[in-house]
C-alpha cells in the first residue's frame, strides 16, 4: 500500500506514554495510508519494544545522538510525500493532526502547530518563546507564532533540502523553520493545546544548560535568515556611541581618544562581518542546478 503520510516521532526513555501516542495515531489516522516511525534515540528502558509491539516502525540510535539528529533519522527513512513530527510523551495530541494537514493542503509547504496560552511551559520558557517569536519576527518580516514548537506538518521533499543544516539538539524547529522562510517557502500556524506530559515527569530540556544554548538561538536565527539585519543595527549602535563618545571628550578636553577611535573602528568590523555573512548565506541557499 502507497504511503502518503509519516507520522515521525523522536523517542527516548518514553515506555510510559509512547504505546498509548501510537494507539491513539491509529485511531485519528485510519482514513490514511500512513506509518509511524518511532525513532528510539539510544533509550535506557523499554520504549524500542513497547512502540514496535504496537505496531511502529523503529529505528533504534545506538546510542543517544540528541533530538535533532533523531529527526533527521526519521525524515530519511520516512516513505510519505508529507511527515508530521511530534512528540513522544503525550503533550502533542493526534487529533490535532487532521487541522494541520488540511491547512497544509491549502497551499502551504509547513504547518506549525502553534501553542497557545495555557499550554504546559515554564514562566521562563513561555517568556523566552515570547521573545524568540518576536524577534524571528523581525527577521524575517512574517508573523512567527511558535518559532520552537516540534509539531509540525511538512512536505517531506522541501523538509529533506534543510537536513544538512539541522543541529543535532533541541533547536531544529527553529533551524526549519528559518530555513523554509529564507527559501521562499510558505508556512502557517495552527493553533494548539499542548498538555501536561503523560507521565508527569520533567522535560528532558535542562533549563540552565539548554537555556544558555537556546540564547544562541538568536544568533542562530539572524545567521540563518539574514545575518546584515542582525548585525547592522549593532554596528550603528556602537558608531553612535563611538560619536557621542568623541563629541564629550572633544567639548571637555577638546581630545579624539583612542576609545573613539576603537568604536569606530569595531563598528566597521562588525559591519564587514555583517556583509560577508550575507553573502555566505546567499550562497547557502543557492539551489543546486
Amino acid at each position: 500500500m502507497k504511503t502518503d503520510l509519516s507520522i515521525i516521532i523522536p523517542a527516548k526513555n518514553e515506555q510510559v506514554a509512547i504505546a498509548g501516542v501510537i494507539a491513539k495515531l491509529k485511531k485519528v489516522l485510519s482514513a490514511h495510508a500512513f506509518e509511524i516511525i518511532i525513532v528510539n534515540d539510544g533509550s535506557t528502558d523499554n520504549t524500542a519494544k513497547i512502540a514496535l509491539d504496537a505496531g511502529a516502525k523503529v529505528i533504534t540510535h545506538p546510542y543517544s545522538k540528541g533530538n535533532g539528529a533523531a529527526i533527521k533519522t526519521g525524515a530519511r527513512a520516512a516513505l510519505g510525500d508529507v511527515v508530521v513530527f511530534m512528540d513522544a510523551d503525550g503533550q502533542h495530541s493526534p487529533e490535532d493532526i487532521p487541522r494541520l494537514l488540511a491547512k497544509l493542503n491549502q497551499g502551504f509547504d509547513m504547518v506549525v502547530g502553534a501553542r497557545q496560552k495555557g499550554s504546559q511551559a515554564s514562566i521562563g520558557r513561555s517568556i523566552g518563546n515570547k521573545f524568540y517569536n518576536k524577534f524571528a519576527s523581525y527577521m524575517t518580516g512574517h508573523k512567527i507564532e511558535d518559532l520552537t514548537s516540534g509539531f509540525r506538518a511538512v512536505k517531506i521533499d522541501k523538509f529533506r533540502e534543510f537536513l544538512y543544516l539541522l543541529p543535532n539538539g533541541f533547536s531544529y524547529p527553529t533551524t526549519s523553520t528559518m530555513a523554509f522562510f529564507r527559501a521562499g517557502y510558505s508556512v502557517a500556524y495552527e493553533p494548539i493545546h499542548a498538555t501536561q506530559r503523560e507521565d508527569n515527569s520533567t522535560s528532558h530540556i535542562h533549563i540552565v544548560k539548554d537555556g544558555i544554548r537556546f540564547l544562541l538561538i538568536i544568533f542562530k536565527v539572524g545567521t540563518l535568515y539574514s545575518p546584515l539585519k542582525l548585525f547592522l543595527p549593532i554596528s550603528v549602535t556602537v558608531l553612535l556611541t563611538g560619536f557621542s563618545y568623541y563629541g564629550y571628550t572633544y567639548f571637555t578636553a577638546g581630545t579624539f581618544t583612542n576609545m573613539s577611535a576603537l568604536m569606530f573602528s569595531t563598528s566597521l568590523i562588525i559591519f564587514m562581518v555583517g556583509l560577508v555573512s550575507e553573502q555566505i548565506t546567499t550562497l547557502m541557499y543557492k539551489a543546486d542546478k
